[in-house]
């Protein structure tokens, strides 16, 4: 049998896996920050369970200091100060390893590195096949025929496997020895090897080619040419100090121990309280199989599904597994109940007409809320009660069921309770009943709650309620080709599930009203969020008229240009390739083509052919406008062109987009089949696609209303900055006024580069922009970024004085908040970490800007729907796309309905100091309205 090795490099991985999700951090229900341990565990269990090692080892840095800080005490001087979650996730991360049962190793006066290559060279001699599992580079000096690295891949990619011909190839080296001489002569950044100054990468690759190594290159110092021999000589004893510390040593006294390394089996016993703590659901899953519970709870079990006003079973005794077992179905007491008859359906509805509110969940045979078949329905009026009413397949019979209920449905004095309502207001909607207010929607108000958290049910009720739902699989199974249909479950597990949900979600509301109170945040979704729902069921139900026939048009242009273009393409290339294959294309260019090439390339040692990459090199040759240009138009074909027929009803022959109410940590809306926010309109061929979007009938017309210039109104609202206030308030271009501002300029001096520059300060203020971020977007060098932004503050103190304030507010309280009070939580801002920090105050920044325009397109649909409905018109918004609002519009109505929406537009959110304006159009599609 071959003998497999694995040895992970600890900090390289945990480092990885916390910046994976720096961005969105997973933080657990008590607030802990797990990205670090859970993206670590997450590699960890891949490599176990595809590559099938037979023994693994976890190697660590020791905190003792180290031979290379003996000789050089700058090593790793650079560094910054490690983040705090990935200190907090170190003894975590070594109790699952040890609960892993996998051997964990470090060693006083050592690194990793070393500890790593000498065990990699001992077993290679043990005839073992050694991989070492890491990101950096410096361990690629180790691999031979028995060694390789193996690197993770990013975002589901595969990993790559670098010996010893891939590490040539990489790294542009005859053999892997010589990286160290690589590092020896560029340096190495992070740990803070000083190299020889003057040298880069492209420098060092050429002399290594030549001289082999940093002996024979001093050896032979006069045959180097020019300024580069002068460098070398200057810095010679860095550069012999830099290989040293770049080389690592691999007679580390750590034996091999095979019998230590070999890998068996978790200790599930150790390893379940740590993935019950850490809230590892989906881990725990793949462990232990669908039954784990991050609820650490026993409780008597009680478990029935009588017909509705029987008694409920008698109480069991306790049931217990080692402690560990949570709060289910299976051991909680409850009262769930069939309501299966005419009879019953009365009953039950007198009963629920009693009460002041209730809970209910819809059971479909799917998950697109315009295109399903209703199964049942469950409702609950207190804790571990509810009924389940089963629905027949016969529409028509589903369709008396759901009729008997409307008089509990529309009943204006009870509050109905949902879970992500807004679907089960669609799929009731099918059968002809309307959910009438007051409602409740707990999915929202957890939204508001932390908007940084996931929303499930699941996830909730085991955080909230210390109680784990019944998994969906465990009745139709996984997703694919042998997942059942709720329609095939029996009539006793659908009942229970169905119920335990309506139960579930009665409970949420009892844990969610007092923390939105605590929060402030009641009067926003009393107001703002709850009343959102309806407007946008209403518009997911109104759904939009598509242009198939456009589309099949405009899709065959485009295949054509297409065809064109590729032609054109191998034509000036002078050769054929696969134009969707980065690798060949990189080769066509730089290889053959010998285009200039400034950029590193990827870890498998391409050419990067990205979007930025090309962009910069336009002028050098005409071949890349033509392949930008291919990928616009490959991208707008098969993403949305050829996409977007086929999610056209077939029954109401409409495109039906679902709004995500909550997904953004800032308020936005999102949409998905299609993403409305992503349909391309900066480009002329991305904004023909708007011409699909037509009337409904010849009666209607298409209306655009569109927020101007909102966030930066906003800025000027929020930072009282009293030149830009004065800019808006005077009706003037606010790019050409922050020109004239930064550039000491008159307004009629104002050249079109200025107001470009000063249109990308605008707009990247509102991020957070960096000069290093200015000088990438206007590709121009940072000391000009610098200066523009210094002037900009100059001359807009107000905006510097409110970026201040609210990174100070936010450290102080752990969170910003928009004019309407949404709150968003940034822990991350009193980290010690530049770049993590950096991150949060960037968000600190721009969330209360963003989140306020989202609050207040918010609160105008909430209105202009109101409106419309209360006033009967029969014009209806039908999208929403980031400050824009379309409608469909009755022509006989559009006077009318102009001045309804220019009104709640505007005063939406009344008494800002800045005018609001709205910019409004009528055609025949979204394009000409527009």
């Amino acid at each position: 049998m071959v003998k497999k090795l694995f040895l992970l490099d600890a900090y390289a991985l945990i480092y990885r896996a916390y910046y994976a999700f720096i961005r969105t951090p997973i933080l657990n229900s008590k607030g802990f920050n797990t990205s670090a341990i859970y993206g670590f565990t997450i590699t960890l269990m891949e490599v176990l369970e595809k590559q099938k090692p037979t023994h693994i080892a976890v190697v660590f840095d020791h905190p003792s200091p180290t031979l290379r800080e003996q000789e050089f005490a700058n090593y790793k001087a650079n560094r910054e100060e490690t983040p705090q979650p990935i200190k907090d996730a170190n003894p975590w991360i070594r109790n699952i390893i040890k609960a892993m049962n996998i051997p964990l190793y470090d060693f006083e006066g050592y690194e990793a590195d070393d500890v790593i290559a000498t065990l990699a060279k001992s077993a290679a001699a043990a005839d073992f096949e050694v991989y070492i599992m890491t990101g950096d580079k410096d361990l690629a000096q180790c691999v031979t025929e028995k060694v390789k690295m193996y690197r993770p891949g990013k975002q589901g990619a595969p990993a790559e496997i670098l010996g010893i011909e891939e590490v040539k190839t990489k790294f542009q080296i005859s053999n892997p020895l010589q990286i160290i001489d690589l590092l020896g002569l560029m340096g190495d950044a992070v740990d803070n090897i000083p190299g020889v100054s003057g040298v880069g990468e492209k420098t060092a690759i050429k002399l290594i080619e030549e001289f082999g190594s940093i002996e024979n290159i001093y050896e032979r110092i006069d045959e180097v040419k020019g300024k580069i021999k002068d460098k070398l000589i200057a810095d010679k004893e860095n550069a012999f100090l830099s290989k040293r510390l770049a080389t690592v040593v691999s007679d580390v006294p750590v034996p091999l121990n095979e019998k230590d390394l070999e890998y068996s089996s978790p200790d599930k016993e150790a390893l379940l309280p740590l993935l019950t703590e850490l809230e590892f659901r989906t881990i725990g899953k793949r462990l232990f199989g669908e039954e784990f519970s991050v609820v650490n709870k026993t409780q008597s079990p009680r478990s029935s599904t009588p017909t509705l006003f029987e008694d409920p079973t008698e109480e069991g005794d306790p049931q217990s597994d080692h402690g560990s077992a949570a709060n289910t179905i299976s051991n909680t007491p409850h009262d769930y109940k069939i309501a299966n008859t005419t009879e019953l359906h009365y009953e039950l509805i007198e009963i629920l007409l009693k009460q002041k509110e209730f809970a209910f969940d819809t059971e479909t045979t799917g998950l697109d809320s315009m295109d399903t078949d209703l199964v049942g329905m469950s409702f609950s009026i207190q804790a571990h009660s509810a009924w389940f009413v089963p629905t027949p397949s016969d529409f028509g019979q589903t369709k008396i069921i759901v009729d008997r209920f409307r008089i509990v449905f529309e009943n204006t004095s009870i509050t109905k309770i949902g879970h992500n309502i807004k679907f089960d207001w669609q799929v009731i909607r099918q059968y002809g009943v309307e959910i009438v207010a007051p409602f409740y929607d707990t999915m929202v108000a957890h939204y508001l709650i932390d908007a940084n958290q996931r929303h499930k049910m699941d996830f909730l009720a085991e955080n909230y309620l210390q109680y784990t739902p019944v998994p969906i699989e465990a009745l139709i199974g996984k997703p694919g080709k042998k997942q059942k249909s709720m329609a095939d479950v029996s009539l006793q597990q659908l009942a229970e599930y169905a119920a335990e949900d309506a139960d579930v979600t009665f409970q949420f509301k009892e844990k969610f009203d007092p923390i939105l109170v605590q929060k402030e945040l009641s009067k926003l979704y009393q107001e703002v969020e709850l009343p959102l729902v309806e407007a946008l069921q209403e518009m997911e139900w109104q759904g939009v008229q598509v242009d198939g026939n456009f589309l099949k048009e405009y899709s065959n242009q485009l295949g054509k240009e297409l065809s064109e273009i590729k032609d054109k393409i191998y034509q000036q290339a002078g050769a054929e390739f696969n134009l969707d294959s980065p690798k060949q294309m990189g080769e066509i260019l730089f290889d053959r083509m010998k285009i200039p090439y400034s950029g590193a390339k990827t870890k498998t040692g391409q050419y990067q052919t990205n979007e930025d990459t090309l962009t910069k090199l336009t002028e050098s040759h005409p071949i890349i406008d033509s392949i930008v240009n291919y990928r616009e138009l490959a991208k707008l074909k098969s993403t949305y062109v050829d996409a977007i027929p086929a999610l056209i009803n077939e029954k109401t022959a409409r495109l039906h987009t679902t709004f995500n109410q909550t997904i953004a940590a800032t308020g936005r809306l999102s949409s998905i089949n299609p993403n409305l926010q992503n349909i391309p309109i900066r480009t002329d061929r991305g904004k023909e696609i708007r011409k699909a979007f037509v009337p409904r009938d010849h009666d209607h017309i298409i209306l655009s209303a569109d927020y101007s210039q909102i966030e930066l109104r906003i800025i000027a609202a929020i930072s009282k900055d009293e030149n830009m206030m004065l800019a808006f308030k005077n009706g003037e271009d606010i790019h050409t006024a922050t020109a004239s501002k930064v550039f000491n300029v008159v307004s009629t001096d104002v050249t079109k580069d200025m107001r470009r520059k000063a249109k990308a300060v605008n707009f990247g203020i509102a991020y957070g922009q960096s000069a290093f971020g200015l000088s990438q977007t206007l590709n121009i060098p940072r000391g000009e970024a610098k200066e523009i932004i210094d002037n900009y503050f100059t001359q807009f103190p107000g905006i510097k004085q409110y970026m201040n304030d609210t990174i100070a507010f936010c450290k102080q309280h752990g969170y910003v908040q928009t004019l309407l009070g949404r709150r968003r939580y940034l822990p991350e801002i009193n980290e010690r970490n530049f770049t993590v920090r950096a991150q949060a105050e960037r968000n600190a920044i721009n969330s209360p800007i963003q989140g306020s325009a989202a609050d207040m397109i918010k609160v105008a649909m909430v209105n202009i729907h109101r409106r419309l409905k209360k006033e009967e018109f029969k014009s209806v918004m039908t999208l929403q796309v980031h400050d824009e609002l379309v409608f469909d519009a009755l022509k006989t109505e559009v006077d009318q309905i102009k001045i309804l929406i220019m009104h709640e537009m505007k005063e939406a959110i009344p008494g800002l100091a800045v005018p609001i304006v709205v910019e409004m159009g009528v055609g025949m599609n979204w394009l000409d309205a527009h």
